[in-house]
Formats: structure tokens, C-alpha cells, sequence
């Protein structure tokens, strides 16, 4: 897959659909693109579907998907590949994006996503998969580092897997950099070093978040709470490494006022000044 233009850049929020209408009363500037999950969204018809039309009309849209089970051990659900795909057109939709993970088996989704385990023969099995849906879509893909709470089988460490996925796959990395402070603390590493040490082209796009604090040793990826200090500083540390790349706030949850959330995309695009 040949390098592209990905169409946007700045910072961007996660479309929600209780933030549809405040959405599309903001104010030119304050928002630069938005990011939705495909799943949830295609086949949605009557005021959402409206909406939506009108929202894409307005925003660039990056969709990042939630079912492709990119490492899952059933086949690749095709019939979905094909329904994101033609979602993709219907909307102009330029970037999309799924979990480095997996959330099916044989016997259905899990409705979690589950770390791949790090070993070459994973690495192999997902780069297969990720060649295969890129060659369905008709277009280069990103997959996410996922923040994970174990590490069954592990063979090879996170970054040597990730890197080695995202080279011979030939696609883009989706930095989450919450998700690298998380995995930190959660597993003991620097997040600095590990940013160092990915490799510098494919990042094209990030995510930034907040996180839940079980305990001193224990940060769960919530998506429900403010960006804390030290993932800004991560996120200010990733810019330097990979340049300023277009950003997405993600809240899925115990939502503040919109005008809570514009103030941290403004913090966004503060920190890509």
C-alpha cells in the first residue's frame, strides 16, 4: 500500500450520538474532524442518519472500528469488511482504523478486547489479516496499540511485536498515547522509551484519553475522565518524536459539557503549536 494523504488533521472528538446536536451548533474552528466507530452507525436511518449525513457534510470523518477481531482465531468476518467498505464511500470516509487485538472466537463476540499474544507466529497470523482487509477495502488501514492487563504467552516484547506487525503488514500505526502510559504503569516500563522506539514513519494518527486509577500499580483505559499531566507531556514527547500528527480526544462516557470537551481539544491544539 502506497503512503497517502490522510485528508485531515488537528484535533478531532469522538462521535457520540447524545453530542450529535451540541456538535453541529459549534462554532468554525473548535472542532477539526470527528471519529466514529462504522458498527455503529451503518444501516442508521430517520434523525440520526440525518444527522450524521449533515455532520460528515460539515466534518472529515475517520472511522475506527470496534468487530474486525484483527487477531481473533475464527476467519475474518467478510461480510462486515464489505459493509464498512461501502460505508466508507457513502460517507468520504479517507482513514480507517482498528484494535491491534481481538474480540471474537468461534463461538461469537466477546464484547472485550483481547490482547494477541506477542509471539512471531501472532505477529505473522495478523500481518496475513491485515494485508487481506486492506486488499478488500481498496485502501490502507491503521491499527491501534491497545492497553492490555496480561500477556499470556508472550514470547517477544510489545514493541518488537508492534513494530514487526506494522512493518511487513505495510500499514499505519494508530498511537494511543494514554494507552502507552497505561501499559507503563500497568507493566513496569518507560512510556518515553517505547515511544523512541517505534518506528518513525508509521505513525500517522493518535488518540489521547483519560484513565481510571484502581491503584498505584493498576490504570484502567476508561475513556471516562479528563487527560492527566504526565499523558500531556507523553502526547507533547510524540509530537517531537513523530511530528504533529491529527489528534482524536476520546470520551466515551460520564460526559462534562461540551464546552469541557472543546477546552481540551483546544489543549490539543495548543500542545500541536
Amino acid at each position: 500500500m502506497t503512503d497517502h494523504d490522510l485528508g485531515f488533521s488537528g484535533a478531532g472528538l469522538g462521535l457520540r450520538r447524545g453530542l450529535l446536536s451540541e456538535l453541529l451548533q459549534l462554532d468554525d474552528g473548535k472542532l477539526d474532524f470527528i471519529e466514529l466507530a462504522p458498527e455503529n452507525w451503518i444501516g442508521v436511518g430517520g434523525s440520526y442518519g440525518y444527522q450524521l449525513r449533515t455532520a460528515a457534510e460539515r466534518f472529515p470523518v475517520v472511522c475506527h472500528g470496534l468487530s474486525l477481531s484483527i487477531g481473533g482465531p475464527a476467519p475474518l468476518d467478510l461480510d462486515l469488511v464489505e459493509r464498512i467498505r461501502l460505508f466508507l464511500r457513502e460517507h468520504d470516509v479517507q482513514y480507517y482504523t482498528e484494535h491491534l487485538s481481538y474480540c471474537s472466537d468461534e463461538i461469537g463476540h466477546l464484547y472485550e478486547l483481547m490482547p494477541i499474544p506477542f509471539t512471531e507466529e501472532a505477529a505473522s497470523y495478523v500481518v496475513n489479516r491485515i494485508k487481506q482487509v486492506q486488499d478488500l477495502l481498496g485502501q490502507r488501514i491503521a491499527v491501534e496499540n491497545v492497553s492490555y492487563y496480561a500477556a499470556p504467552g508472550q514470547q517477544i516484547n510489545e514493541l518488537d511485536f508492534i513494530n514487526h506487525v506494522i512493518r511487513e503488514s505495510d500499514c499505519d500505526l494508530l498511537l494511543d498515547v494514554n494507552n502507552i502510559y497505561v501499559n507503563s504503569v500497568n507493566f513496569n516500563y518507560d512510556p518515553y522509551a517505547f515511544i523512541s522506539g517505534i518506528d518513525f514513519e508509521c505513525v500517522k494518527y493518535m488518540h489521547i484519553a483519560g484513565h481510571y486509577k484502581e491503584s498505584e500499580a493498576l490504570l484502567v483505559d476508561s475513556h471516562g475522565s479528563e487527560v492527566i499531566d504526565p499523558v500531556w507531556d507523553l502526547l507533547s514527547f510524540a509530537y517531537q518524536r513523530f511530528g504533529v500528527q491529527p489528534t482524536l480526544l476520546e470520551r466515551d462516557f460520564n460526559f462534562p459539557t461540551i464546552d469541557i470537551l472543546i477546552n481540551e481539544i483546544g489543549r490539543i491544539k495548543r500542545v500541536q503549536n
